[in-house]
């Protein structure tokens, strides 16, 4: 075995100073309603301080217990939550007398709750795909990731790319969230991860923003790093030990694919530029964490309103029932390769060792 690399010190600084943190947590009660709290709110702050200053990250431990490789460990309560709605998908998802479940992602960041206060036209197409698979007898679990911009506290956190340090610290599902102590609580994936995991399909649907996937779809496909070689079983590595991490993974790390097999489908859209290479990326992504591609009318780019304004560019969707129908096909190859895949159809990669499973 390699010996183990040295660990690289001296980027981030820390701690904030009192000052500065106190300034950033105020900003939380700036609304003038909290005046008349200021001595709540500032006993609120001051035990913030504390738990930051005591890097209080899970609060609430439980032992591991026998099924962990250290039993002993306290392991977050928070993580073995996520982690119990994981094994409830998988089950779920194993299960053969039920409908085929097809999760469809609408990827744009508006909504008519929003500041731009309208509906967005990927919603608009996701609604055609929901109805097309509900009529091919689906059940359709939506996943509306405008929801990032318009509801109190929804967010999904950033990737701190524990992989990159090495592979089995990245936790499957992730544990680097909830952080009590730097407040990064409430994060989405925690309910997202469970709702891959269930579905036989996925089907992505989503606008081109400046070339590239908008942001919240960017960062759920981070996060859903774990998902794909991710260590279950955070004793192994003390938490986040990274010298320990790094001497696992230099043993041999097997790479679990914990999204294996599902069928995709992906529809793009745009008005200017970039669609055709968003969906190549979005369909390498999938295809890396070994997804299955639906058939050939299961990827799909297209441009709604071509260099029009975008004052009219639900009336140009409107008009455009070519597209509209294209992504009733969409559907209709995730929905059919589904029911393959669920009736014991062999893929043609299937059994082949993959030498770089990275």
């Amino acid at each position: 075995m390699r010996r183990t690399p040295k660990i690289r010190k001296g980027q981030a600084s820390w701690p904030l100073s009192r000052s500065d943190f106190e300034q950033r947590a105020r900003r939380r009660f700036a609304d003038p309603r909290f005046d008349a709290a200021g001595d709540t709110v500032d006993e609120i702050i001051g035990i913030a301080w504390k738990n930051y200053l005591d890097s209080r990250k899970a609060p609430v431990t439980r032992k591991a217990g026998k099924q962990y490789a250290d039993p002993d460990y306290d392991l977050s309560v928070d993580w073995i939550q996520s982690r119990l709605g994981i094994v409830k998908a998988a089950q779920q998802h194993r299960r053969k007398n039920v409908r085929s479940r097809i999760l469809v992602i609408c990827a744009a960041s508006r909504n008519d709750k929003t500041c731009p206060g309208e509906i967005s036209k990927t919603w608009r197409l996701t609604q055609l795909a929901r109805r097309t698979l509900e009529t091919a007898k689906c059940e359709v679990d939506l996943l509306d990731l405008s929801l990032l911009s318009s509801e109190y506290g929804r967010v999904i956190y950033p990737c701190k790319a524990c992989v990159s340090t090495a592979m089995p610290l990245c936790h499957w599902p992730c544990s680097c969230y909830p952080n009590h102590s730097l407040g990064q609580v409430n994060d989405w994936m925690a309910e997202i991860y469970p709702r891959w995991v269930a579905a036989h399909g996925v089907l992505i649907i989503t606008p081109v923003y400046w070339y590239q996937a908008p942001s919240g779809l960017k960062l759920m496909m981070d996060r859903l790093v774990c998902a794909d070689g991710g260590n279950p079983d955070p004793t192994s590595t003390q938490g986040k030990d990274p010298k320990l991490a790094k001497e696992i993974e230099l043993k041999g790390w097997h790479y679990p694919r914990h999204l294996a097999g599902r069928a995709f489908a992906v529809v793009v859209h745009g008005d200017a530029e970039g669609a055709d290479t968003l969906r190549r990326s979005l369909a390498d992504w999938l295809t890396d964490m070994d997804l299955v591609q639906a058939g050939s009318a299961a990827l799909l780019d297209r441009y709604i309103g071509y260099y029009e304004p975008y004052a009219t560019s639900h009336e140009a969707l409107d008009r455009d029932t070519d597209i509209q129908e294209e992504v009733r096909n969409v559907a209709r190859s995730l929905a059919k390769t589904v029911r393959q895949i669920r009736g014991g159809r062999r893929e043609p990669d299937e059994g082949l060792r993959d030498p770089r499973p990275k």
